[in-house]
């Protein structure tokens, strides 16, 4: 069965969900243009939407016809080729929106995604629930459907083992959010069906996508990384917090990580924006694999217990975790002791914690002026070189925090992780946005 065949019955799993609610929209897009297609006259599309809970089902639907919408009239020139007879805009954006309508299938019930050739799986980061799915699937679907799991952490073999599929499950990593992350990070494992990663790598084609594979260990090449990254700027804040409070201290390490390492967030920002909640579940599916390594954060525990988890609302607008935000940006830090947020325009603390980072290097520029520089890998040079020189608290604080990002792209790619320099470099490029890899001649 080739692609053509297989996209006529599609499924996600945990479609109301954020992660899948992206990919249902890149899906329902791709299959509504398959549909109005001449080519394809006489296939039935059809593309089922699971999920447990009715009410977010009822808004996928509407977040579907918005952008459908959306799509439609950005893409005006292609979708009128599509609807010939039809010159009204207005006009062609609504039947765009009704043909999409017309292959959705919202339903509660695991067992109606029976007929699915393809399955994607978008539910919660747990592996018990995962394998309790994937048995009523096995049960549900033909022996011929093919599964991808969109972990980011849980390893294809264990899922693929415990529920007996045969080599017919790979790795899906869209970033999140998927509607607008190029990125998917294609996990193959060692047992799997011959024409599955092929398959995968033409559905990332048509979906816009880049694809980087990965090999099937747990957390990947993306959190392989971020979570080891994270660890190291939670220990460097408790180190510091030796010697001053603890809000400064996070406050700098945030600060260092974003400003100094050219990087769009902080470190303590990113563990927000993912959710620490989040970050403690995956280090715990991680731990296990690596008994060598301390994969833990006691503060992470500490914080979770006092329901400091970040994450994002409905709306998608940040919640507070490490840091306090308003309008999306950092206004404050968690205070430990208070069990409350300080607003960085409280007293000098912010003031003080700026001083002990000190000025910027010489040739220091803001990560969005890099971003489109075309000489960015000159720059990017003299920048760190001047770092390197540099004895200040920031730049120094800085360049282990660089070194330490380099020895864990290493680790990636010497622990065979990753089969290229290049597959971890351009996962935290096009994955994280950041200007270089952790494999550079800069650390």
């Amino acid at each position: 069965m080739n692609l053509n065949d297989r996209l006529e019955h599609v499924a996600v799993l945990g479609a109301g969900g954020k992660m899948g609610s992206g990919i249902s929209l890149l899906l329902a897009r791709e299959m509504t243009l398959a549909k109005l297609n001449p080519e394809n006259a006489g296939r039935n599309y059809q593309l089922t939407l699971m999920d447990v809970n009715p009410d977010a089902l009822n808004g996928l639907q509407a977040y579907l016809e918005k952008q459908g919408k959306r799509f439609a009239e950005k893409k005006a020139e292609k979708i009128a080729a599509l609807f010939p007879g039809m010159d009204d805009p207005t006009a062609i954006a609504e039947a765009f929106v009704a043909a999409q309508a017309s292959i959705l299938n919202p339903v509660t019930d695991l067992a109606a995604v029976g007929s699915s050739h393809m399955v994607f799986e978008a539910i919660l980061e747990n592996l018990d629930l995962k394998i309790r799915v994937f048995n009523q699937l096995k049960e549900a679907c033909a022996d011929t459907t093919y599964f991808f799991s969109n972990t980011s952490s849980i390893p294809i073999k264990e899922l693929d083992e415990k529920v007996g599929l045969g080599g017919r499950i790979i790795g899906f990593h869209f970033y999140n959010p998927p509607a607008v992350q190029r990125l998917v990070e294609l996990i193959i494992p060692e047992n799997i069906a011959a024409d599955l990663p092929e398959l995968s790598r033409e559905i990332g084609k048509r979906l816009g996508k880049i694809i980087i594979p990965s090999n099937d260990v747990a957390g990947f090449i993306g959190n392989g990384h971020f979570m080891r990254d994270g660890l190291h700027g939670i220990r460097e804040a408790q180190r510091l917090s030796q010697e001053m409070s603890f809000i400064e201290a996070v406050y700098i390490v945030n600060q260092v990580s974003q400003d100094l390492l050219l990087r769009p967030m902080g470190i303590f920002q990113l563990i927000d924006y993912v959710g620490l909640d989040i970050f403690q579940s995956i280090l715990k599916i991680m731990a296990p694999h690596f008994p060598g390594e301390v994969l833990h954060s006691d503060l992470i525990d500490i914080l979770v217990s006092k329901d400091v988890k970040g994450g994002q609302y409905s709306d998608g607008s940040q919640k507070n975790g490490f840091l306090k935000y308003e309008n999306g940006r950092p206004v404050g830090v968690y205070d430990l002791v208070k069990e409350s947020y300080v607003p960085f325009s409280s007293g000098d603390w912010q003031g003080k914690a700026d001083r002990w980072i000190g000025d910027k290097p010489e040739g220091h520029a803001p990560w969005k002026a890099l971003l489109k520089a075309e000489d960015r890998d000159a720059q990017l040079k003299s920048y760190f070189a001047a770092m390197s020189a540099d004895n200040g608290n920031g730049a120094t604080l800085a360049s282990a925090y660089l070194k330490n990002s380099r020895e864990i792209g290493e680790l990636l790619l010497n622990g065979g992780v990753a089969n290229a320099a290049e597959d971890v470099n351009g996962v935290l490029m096009n994955g994280f946005f950041h200007l270089y890899g952790p494999i550079n001649e800069y650390a």
